[in-house]
């Protein structure tokens, strides 16, 4: 990773507006509604930012915003970068170095996700308590990363306590269920095999996706406080397994995402 790289990055965004935001937020997969709620946003197509990554995935919009949230200042990552799209980690992690640089002082994700854990039901939200790193890598492993952090960064508690308890207080107050459990990482983009399934459930995940994990790294390297929360949008039941409808997916982050948007916003309230 070059520092003149990020240098450059920062420096357009700040050129556009980007003023000092407290707090950042990836969405992920058919979240992308949130933005809809800031006030006063500045956009930035990824095409526009300086040797940022470009989204190449259908849904996701691809733009940088900022703008007011909570009463905070905040930057929204509406689209994000996967392995499954060609990118290495470090493509994949540079827009939290970049929202870091800055100025966030939080990092909120979200992701859409399978159920593993079969008390679960498609359309819940999960709170990420922890994760399992099954991607084959790590944003870290590069030859200077001792110029951005400690080379070997600490992850026995990945998801900040304090953050993770307002959200959990939040639900209680909204009524808004809210599971919570670990979240298992793998490349993609083809869904699981049956057996795979059944692999991660004696593993100890509750949920499978195919991001997160590596963002949360960076986060951590950067001492950066996260939070993370997965909608569930489908069941991974091996023993009555259908194949699976993206668009049926895409609806059911779509109908759960204004309970998610209600836990980040009153979260960033009270932050």
């Amino acid at each position: 990773m070059i520092p003149k790289h990020l240098e450059e990055s920062i420096a357009y965004l700040k050129e556009k507006g980007f003023d000092r935001p407290e707090v950042g937020i990836v969405l992920g997969t058919g979240l992308g509604q949130l933005v809809n709620h800031l006030t006063a946003p500045v956009e930035a197509h990824y095409n526009q930012i300086p040797f940022f990554p470009l989204a190449t995935v259908e849904f996701h919009s691809g733009k940088l915003l900022f703008g007011t949230l909570g009463g905070k200042k905040v930057v929204v990552m509406q689209g994000r970068f996967h392995i499954y799209e060609g990118y290495d980690l470090l493509d994949v992690t540079y827009p939290i170095r970049v929202m870091h640089g800055l100025g966030i002082k939080h990092l909120l994700i979200s992701n859409a996700s399978g159920a593993i854990n079969l008390n679960y039901k498609k359309g819940e939200m999960m709170l990420i308590k922890d994760h399992l790193n099954l991607q084959g890598g790590s944003p870290l492993a590069f030859k200077n990363v001792g110029d951005f952090g400690e080379r070997f960064a600490d992850m026995s508690a990945p998801y900040d306590a304090s953050l993770s308890k307002i959200i959990k207080e939040i639900a209680k107050e909204e009524n808004i269920a809210l599971q919570e459990g670990v979240y298992a990482a793998v490349v993609g983009p083809q869904l699981e095999t049956r057996a795979e399934y059944r692999m991660l459930k004696i593993l100890g995940a509750d949920a499978v996706g195919m991001s997160t994990v590596p963002e949360v790294i960076v986060a951590n390297h950067l001492k950066l406080p996260v939070a993370a929360i997965s909608v569930l949008t489908d069941e991974c039941d091996p023993e009555h397994l259908k194949p699976v409808d993206i668009a049926e997916i895409i609806g059911i982050a779509g109908a759960t995402e204004p309970k998610m948007i209600t836990l980040f916003t009153k979260l960033i309230e009270r932050l």
